[in-house]
């Protein structure tokens, strides 16, 4: 025969379940923050300010990247609106995890045959480049990449 169910036991088991689930929530919390700071900029305000003004300016280019991760070379194209090598002034690409800043690593590349190259090792999964470029007319051409590298 079980054991009466006495006030008690309903109590440790009430308390044992909600202990667990807080638990969880607070470890997840900071896992959460821990691994990914949530910032794009520093001063959101500051850089709305001239926002508008900036994606019409790098609208203007008309420049399309092209990025090809392949045996251990990161591959990337910038092409103007005629299809042609776009004037490059200046590159600085950071390749990285969407979720964690741990793997970030800013890359330096070679200009070869009209595109840029740049060794790197990267695992599996889902990667992002943060890419700035500026035009030969000083105008800045930032773009977000994302992109999958296969197992």
């Amino acid at each position: 025969m079980a054991a009466p169910l006495t006030g008690r036991k309903v109590l440790i088991i009430t308390v044992s379940a909600f202990s667990v689930i807080i638990g969880v929530n607070l470890f997840m919390a900071y896992k959460a923050i821990g691994t990914f700071p949530g910032l794009e900029v520093a001063n959101s305000y500051v850089a709305s300010q001239t926002f508008d003004a900036d994606r019409m300016a790098q609208e203007a280019l008309g420049w399309v990247v092209h990025p090809v991760y392949a045996g251990g070379v990161l591959t990337i194209a910038i092409r103007d609106t005629a299809g042609l090598p776009a004037a490059v002034a200046d590159l600085s690409v950071l390749v990285g995890r969407p979720t964690s800043v741990r793997d970030d690593q800013v890359l330096r590349f070679e200009l070869a045959e009209g595109v840029y190259t740049a060794p790197v090792a990267l695992g599996p999964g889902n990667w992002l480049l943060h890419l700035e470029a500026r035009a030969a007319d000083g105008t800045l051409f930032r773009q977000r990449l994302d992109f999958m590298v296969q197992g």
